[in-house]
């Protein structure tokens, strides 16, 4: 797929136009979406995803816009599990609810930039070093056992990193949120740091981790940094308004990493066997590649992942109406 300059600084401009829309509505009125805006937006941004979908099939071919679809699906689940965490962060330091809008949209510029950085390197590394395949794998399948392993945990048992609890411990932090902003000024007319900033320190280092996740995960996919941009961008925009959209939906979904456990797994064993068909390293078969390992291709990988992912919620929401039930049958 040959992606020329014309069209990268095209995608550019519109990711920077819609980041530029959404810090216009938020900068000028701060407030918790309803329902039908959540929804009007969700509906917008994957509506945009599925026609960017289908004009790479138009001009580009089948192949590139299954790529981009399974791709984009990969992503959005992934994602879906960031708010997961985004939940809990706002629950620990108790974010109002007409700030939370700010947190997400910073948070989401912020792992935006971060993809970038990690799809340019893994991008440079794919090219060089045929063999990186199997760290990208093992890591992938190292990351679904821990997922299955810490399925049943609690979810708000999230941990302070080293860097939340130095700013903390350091930095000379309010306890009041005031207007949103990183730092307000006291009537003594001393400088204070608000929560806002320590918030922003936990967004922005999750972002980092579960950026380690998501760059491997979608290379499993395609070798085209282009589609795998615009796959992380695509899944990435509406996530402030799928937030709440879901609202106590997330809670519900408790069986979700599983379902993003056996796509990630799926994902590395990919990426192993693809290492292995053209394999490179000269300790095995001589520099060889294995023939004998099988090429998944994208319309088996796509039905694994939406089949996991879709087996999983509806698991979740069943299990949720039992429960439901059996609360109410006790009253």
């Amino acid at each position: 797929m040959n992606v020329t300059g014309w069209a990268w600084t095209a995608t550019l401009i519109a990711l920077v136009v819609v980041l530029a829309i959404d810090l216009l509505i938020i900068g000028r009125r701060p407030h918790e979406p309803s329902m039908r805006e959540a929804s009007g937006w969700v509906v917008f941004y994957v509506g945009f995803a599925l026609l960017f979908g289908a004009g790479l099939w138009v001009f580009v071919g089948g192949t590139a816009a299954g790529e981009f679809y399974t791709g984009w699906l990969t992503e959005y689940s992934l994602s879906v599990d960031n708010l997961f965490v985004f939940l809990i962060i706002m629950s620990r330091f108790a974010v109002p609810r007409k700030f939370q809008q700010k947190v997400l949209l910073i948070g989401i510029v912020l792992a935006l930039v971060m993809r970038g950085a990690f799809i340019a390197a893994g991008a440079a590394l794919i090219a060089q070093f045929n063999w990186v395949f199997y760290l990208f794998g093992g890591f992938l399948v190292y990351t679904a056992v821990t997922l299955l392993r810490h399925g049943d945990e609690d979810g708000d048992e999230f941990k302070e990193n080293i860097l939340i609890r130095w700013s903390k411990r350091a930095l000379p932090v309010s306890s009041s949120f005031d207007s949103g902003r990183l730092t307000l000024v006291t009537s003594t007319g001393r400088r204070l740091f608000t929560p806002m900033l320590i918030v922003m320190i936990a967004i922005g280092t999750t972002d980092l981790i579960f950026a380690l996740d998501s760059i491997p995960a979608i290379f499993g996919i395609t070798k085209e940094p282009y589609l795998v941009f615009t796959a992380n961008v695509f899944a990435l925009m509406g996530l402030r308004q799928l937030y709440f959209l879901l609202g106590g939906l997330l809670e519900r979904l408790v069986y979700l990493n599983y379902g993003l456990a056996v796509v990630l797994a799926f994902i590395g064993v990919k990426l192993v066997l693809e290492a292995l068909h053209t394999n490179q390293l000269p300790f095995l078969n001589g520099g060889e590649g294995l023939h004998w390992a099988p090429e998944i291709p994208i319309w088996m990988s796509l039905l694994v992942i939406v089949g996991a992912l879709g087996v999983a919620t509806v698991a979740s929401l069943v299990k949720a109406a039992v429960d439901r039930r059996r609360e109410l049958s006790r009253v």
